[in-house]
C-alpha cells in the first residue's frame, strides 16, 4: 500500500528566538494536520564567520543589513531548548524534527532519539558534517537546494558509507531562494533524483502559495516540507515566504485529498459511478415498430439511453439477424 505523504511543517527560525512562540508553532502544526514540525538548531559562532554577509533575500525580507552571525544570534533558540521542545511534541502527538548546522548541534540532536535528521541544502557539500550524520543517525532527509546531480550522488554515498542505509534516506528537491520564482522550481528534477538514485523523494518548498507542493505529491513525492509562520508580517528572514496557519491547514487538506484522488493504476468503473452506467450509457433500441422475423438493419435500429439493454458494441452482431418477436418504437432490443 502507498504510504501517506509525510508533511513537515517547517517552523525553522520563525519563532524569532522566542521559546513561547516555538510552543505555539508546535500547536499550530498539530492543528493543521502535519506529521512533523521542524526547527533549526545552531550555535551561530560555529556556523559562520564574523564577516559572513546576509543573503540578498534576507536583507530584503528583514529590511536590515547586518552580519549573518548578528542576525542568527537574534533568531536562534539556545541549544538546550530543543530537548523540552521535543518533549512537548511528544506530549501533543506530533513528530519533532530539527536541522543542525554544526557538529555540536548534531551531537545534541543525537541525544533526542529523533526519527529523522534533516540535512539542510547548505551542508550537502560538507564532508565532515555528512560523515558525522551518517555515524550518529539511522535515517536522514537530504535537501538539495543549489546542488547538481553529482553533488547529490556524493552526499548520498557519504551517508551510506558511514552507516545510513539508502532505503532510509529521503532526498528532497529544493530551491534555496525565499521565495522561489515559479520559473526556477524545476519540479521535474525531483523525479530525476528519485529515478537516478532509486531513493524515496520529495520536495521542500519555498514558493509563495500551496500549489507547487500539491503538484509534487501528484508527481510522486512521499515527503513535503513547507515553511510556516504565525504571522507573515513578523520581523525575520523567512516569514514572508512562509504560510500562515490557515494556509498550512489548507495545504495539508489539499495534499490528503490528492493522495486519495491518485488511487490505483487500475482503470475500472469506480463504486460511485457504477449506478450512473445504466443512465449515461446507451443500448440498441428499435428506431420504429419492428415485426417478428424482420431483419434488423440501420433503418430500424438506433442507439439510445438507457444502458440496460444490448451493448452497442454488439451492433455488427445484431445487424442482419432476425427479430424473435415484435418491438415497439423506442423499445430496447
Amino acid at each position: 500500500m502507498k504510504r501517506e505523504v509525510f508533511i513537515i511543517a517547517e517552523a525553522g527560525v520563525n519563532h524569532n528566538g522566542d521559546y513561547n512562540l516555538a510552543i505555539k508553532m508546535i500547536d499550530e502544526a498539530k492543528k493543521a494536520g502535519a506529521n512533523a514540525v521542524k526547527f533549526q538548531t545552531a550555535v551561530p559562532e560555529l556556523v559562520m564567520t564574523k564577516d559572513a554577509t546576509m543573503a540578498k533575500y534576507q536583507v530584503e525580507n528583514t529590511g536590515k543589513f547586518e552580519s549573518q552571525i548578528d542576525m542568527a544570534k537574534k533568531i536562534h533558540l539556545p541549544i538546550t531548548a530543543y530537548k523540552s521542545l521535543k518533549e512537548y511534541c511528544d506530549k501533543v502527538g506530533i513528530i519533532f524534527l530539527s536541522t543542525p548546522f554544526d557538529h555540536k548541534s548534531i551531537d545534541e540532536l543525537a541525544k533526542l532519539d529523533l526519527e529523522y535528521l534533516k540535512i539542510p541544502s547548505g551542508e550537502i557539500t560538507n564532508l565532515p558534517y555528512l560523515r558525522e550524520v551518517g555515524k550518529k543517525f539511522k535515517r536522514a532527509i537530504l535537501s538539495t537546494g543549489m546542488a547538481d546531480i553529482g553533488e547529490i550522488e556524493d552526499a548520498i554515498d557519504i551517508l551510506v558509507e558511514n552507516g545510513i542505509k539508502k532505503e532510509d534516506i529521503t532526498v528532497l528537491h529544493a530551491n534555496t531562494m525565499y521565495p522561489t520564482p515559479m520559473e526556477d522550481v524545476n519540479l521535474r528534477a525531483m523525479v530525476t533524483i528519485g529515478n537516478s538514485f532509486d531513493v524515496a523523494y520529495g520536495y521542500s518548498d519555498h514558493t509563495l502559495g500551496i500549489e507547487v507542493p500539491i503538484a509534487a505529491v501528484a508527481m510522486g513525492a512521499v515527503m513535503i516540507e513547507k515553511h510556516f509562520t504565525l504571522d507573515k508580517n513578523m520581523q525575520g528572514p523567512d516569514h514572508k515566504a512562509s504560510l500562515e496557519p490557515d494556509e498550512l491547514k489548507a495545504m495539508v487538506k489539499a495534499i490528503r485529498n490528492i493522495e486519495v484522488a491518485l488511487g490505483s493504476p487500475i482503470k475500472k468503473p469506480s463504486p460511485s459511478e457504477k449506478p450512473n452506467m445504466v443512465i449515461a450509457r446507451k443500448s440498441i433500441v428499435a428506431k420504429k415498430d419492428i415485426k417478428k422475423g424482420e431483419i434488423f438493419s440501420e433503418d430500424n435500429l438506433i442507439v439510445k439511453r438507457p444502458g440496460s439493454g444490448i451493448n452497442p458494441m454488439r451492433w455488427d452482431e445484431i445487424i442482419g439477424s432476425r427479430a424473435s418477436r415484435d418491438y415497439k418504437e423506442d423499445e430496447l432490443i
